[in-house]
């Protein structure tokens, strides 16, 4: 190899270094709190305080399973089944809704449309903690302050998926497939459902992720909302207990335990839809 080819070849191999020590240190970051959960809810509550959070002995794994869903009459169950209700079936149709507006702004031509499609863009950037005051007076004009529903009805809307829903609208669904649908006699609505939703369906299930992950990890609007203990969601009601486990230790184990439960249906679900939601993020990019 001549002198010339190693001058090129050494900046090569150091990029390549470097990225892959910023990639390595990157995975390390992620990976060593879920590492810490992982160990610390098996540990019991004298070993969480120890220097030994890393040994293999004082495992009180199954112990802390049954107390996490024992603690205060079973409440975390509870919790736990109203997470997955506004999560799972809030973005669900939120997907739905976000979609089919997408579609709306992309494929049909109406007035004010590119201002309306602004006034969605804006509305991204505003951040959900600013909105929480007035969804709260606005739901308590409703009377619907301290119900299921004033947690439920504002996570169906999403202005990032309606973004989202047009980007993919656009990428997915040709607007000569739709006008051979409407040739044939379909209606709107028919060539909507048998046409267009068919080929959204990488889209819908990246909106889907998205939103799943942002309603079951929301905080500050079911803080603001709800009183009832009975209705909080796994996030809410685990913060009350670690805001307890100052006076009552006990309450430590649990947390840390009810904290892994918490993050397992989200990994789940990006295992279980991932094949879709990376083909739904290249949504024309080949456009």
């Amino acid at each position: 190899m001549s002198a010339a080819d190693s001058s090129l070849l050494r900046p090569r191999l150091l990029g390549r270094a470097t990225v892959n020590v910023v990639v390595a240190v990157s995975v390390l970051y992620t990976l060593l709190p879920v590492l810490w959960l992982v160990l610390a809810s098996a540990k019991n509550r004298d070993a969480l305080f120890s220097s030994d959070l890393l040994s293999l002995s004082d495992f009180s794994l199954l112990q802390n399973l049954r107390d996490v869903f024992a603690m205060d009459g079973g409440l975390y169950g509870r919790w736990y089944v109203n997470s997955l209700l506004y999560a799972v079936i809030g973005a669900a149709v939120g997907a739905l809704v976000s979609v089919a507006c997408g579609y709306a702004f992309d494929k049909y031509r109406f007035r004010h449309k590119e201002k309306l499609f602004g006034l969605v863009l804006a509305a991204v950037m505003v951040p959900q903690t600013v909105l929480a005051l007035p969804l709260y007076l606005m739901a308590s004009e409703a009377g619907l302050v301290n119900t299921f529903w004033a947690v439920f009805i504002p996570v169906l809307f999403n202005p990032f998926g309606v973004y989202l829903g047009r980007i993919f609208a656009r990428g997915y669904v040709p607007d000569e497939v739709l006008e051979a649908a409407r040739v044939d006699g379909a209606g709107e609505l028919t060539t909507y459902a048998r046409v267009a939703f068919r080929m959204l369906g990488p889209g819908l299930i990246t909106v889907f992720l998205f939103q799943l992950t942002a309603i079951w990890n929301n905080f500050f609007l079911p803080m603001v909302m709800l009183s009832d203990q009975d209705l909080y969601p796994v996030s809410l009601g685990l913060y009350q207990w670690n805001s307890s486990a100052s006076v009552s230790p006990e309450y430590y184990p649990v947390v840390i335990m009810g904290s892994l439960l918490a993050v397992l249906p989200l990994i789940l679900a990006f295992v279980l839809l991932q094949r879709f939601w990376r083909s739904g993020l290249t949504a024309g990019a080949v456009k």
